[in-house]
């Protein structure tokens, strides 16, 4: 088995993200990033302050509003106008999940680093550190058959929509997906983020495959993927570990975003 250890990337990008901002601030730029946070979840609670900790590590301020969802539209306009903010994220899932969009594309394009807006000027987090993953681990995606299990506004839709802008070989599957297992047995890199617990068994996945677990969900106060267990057990696959895999990526990946997004001040 070879894991794709995104906390070891994580490491090598935190230490150039402190060096810019250092730089940005010797420019008397100081980056701040706003979250605005409407449901009290341990899952969302614990990406929060992971994001809060990264920006300590960096120099960058972080601060978490925790609001109602009919109080999210005033702090957004807020924190559109505030000139100290650089970045908004709106953490998700929202409590009516139905005015997502409505919500995401209130924030100012240009302070979207979670890029969910129509507009927004970034490219999205968890995608991006995704392919960092891959990337640093140098696996080849041309000519490949890539599964992309689930299709969320957050990892699933953007994902797929950039590596078929990339031409390659993508199949998308989801809750309507009759038998997954026909899908799992043929592809040669799936990446799964569908947040249902143990979703993808040891038995459906092709020998030698990749497997990048992107799923995040509660389980009896734990937090899972979207592996079974079984999956770690297999030492022919190429995976992504049971915590350390993609989610230091995605923060990575976020403040990236930011930094660009300070980066572009006159």
């Amino acid at each position: 088995m070879k894991i794709l250890n995104g906390t070891e990337l994580a490491g090598f990008i935190k230490e150039r993200h402190a060096a810019q901002i250092r730089s940005l601030r010797g420019r008397k730029i100081f980056p701040k990033l706003a979250i605005v946070q409407v449901k009290d979840d341990p899952v969302i609670n614990t990406y929060v302050r992971l994001k809060k900790k990264y920006g300590v590590d960096i120099g960058i301020v972080v601060e978490a509003h925790q609001v109602s969802q009919a109080e999210t539209p005033a702090l957004i306009k807020k924190l559109n106008d505030d000139k100290s903010v650089y970045g908004i994220i709106v953490q998700l899932p929202l409590t009516d999940p139905s005015k997502t969009d409505e919500i995401v594309n209130l924030v100012a394009p240009e302070k979207d680093v979670d890029a969910l807006g129509a507009k927004a000027r970034f490219d999205p987090a968890t995608p991006m550190a995704i392919l960092w993953l891959l990337n640093g681990y140098n696996i080849e995606l041309a000519g490949k058959q890539i599964l992309i299990i689930g299709h969320g506004k957050l990892v699933g839709t953007p994902l797929s929509r950039i590596l078929i802008k990339s031409k390659l070989d993508v199949s998308i599957a989801d809750e309507n997906t009759k038998d997954l297992a026909d899908k799992t047995k043929v592809a040669d890199i799936i990446v799964t983020a569908t947040g249902s617990p143990a979703v993808l068994r040891a038995g459906i996945i092709k020998q030698g495959a990749v497997v990048v677990d992107a799923g995040v969900a509660s389980e009896s106060g734990k937090t899972v993927g979207d592996l079974a267990p079984d999956v770690y057990e297999r030492d022919d696959l190429t995976i992504t570990p049971q915590k350390g895999g993609v989610g230091p990526l995605t923060v990575c990946a976020l403040f990236e975003n930011v930094i660009r997004a300070a980066s572009l001040k006159p």
